[in-house]
């Protein structure tokens, strides 16, 4: 349980934070027409992930009983996660240019989430194998690894609209820079986690289920 609640939170609040087409939006959507619109992209997941789980546990559910595909998806997902703490390490101030036009927030935003191929990648690599793992050790866990998964992917892109909406220099000052470092090296951390439980499920190291 206290595994699921911590993948779910440290990839939660990675994924929120991290610079990307989502993150810009919302922060352009606040700046051009106020904190609502900028909110109403920051939901945008909850719209558009439902069905990139449910086709990605579909798939990898089938590959069940072969611990060396799975080992293998694993190891895509820890190199895929470590690319994204190489990604936090490299983050720099964001730009502030807003976009002229309509606000149509919940549009661009479900778009541009449904188009960015990161939660594809996610989901299928990192994200569905460790809910089928979770699964397997309580029925509970999957529940809360997508909770807090969520309740901090969600919450730290609305409370970025609402830092933004009140402090435009938070984002161009160096605690954002600092805390993406931070968060960067703890994804380091979990990826070489689950890199090493690929390795076990691929029969090279020995396999241990716990993080």
């Amino acid at each position: 349980m206290f595994s699921s609640l911590l993948a779910g939170s440290i990839l939660g609040l990675s994924s929120g934070l991290a610079p990307g087409p989502l993150l810009t939006l919302v922060i352009t959507q606040t700046l051009k027409h106020g904190m609502r619109e900028g909110i109403k992209v920051a939901l945008a997941p909850l719209i558009t992930d439902s069905f990139i789980i449910a086709a990605s546990l579909v798939v990898l559910s089938r590959f069940a009983g072969f611990e060396r595909i799975l080992g293998a998806i694993s190891f895509a997902g820890g190199l895929y996660v470590l690319y994204l703490a190489y990604e936090c390490m490299q983050t720099g101030p964001v730009n502030f240019e807003a976009p002229k036009g309509q606000p149509h927030s919940v549009k661009k935003g479900t778009l541009i989430n449904a188009l960015n191929p990161h939660p594809y990648l996610f989901w299928i690599t990192v994200g569905s194998p460790l809910l089928l793992r979770f699964g397997s050790e309580s029925v509970v866990a999957p529940l809360v690894f997508i909770s807090c998964f969520y309740a901090l992917l969600v919450g730290s892109k609305v409370l970025l609209a609402l830092l933004v909406g009140k402090y435009r220099t938070f984002l161009t000052g160096k605690r954002y820079i600092h805390a993406m470092r931070i968060l960067g090296g703890v994804l380091a951390i979990f990826a070489l986690l689950l890199l090493k439980d690929a390795l076990g499920l691929l029969g090279l190291l020995p396999l241990n289920t716990s993080f």
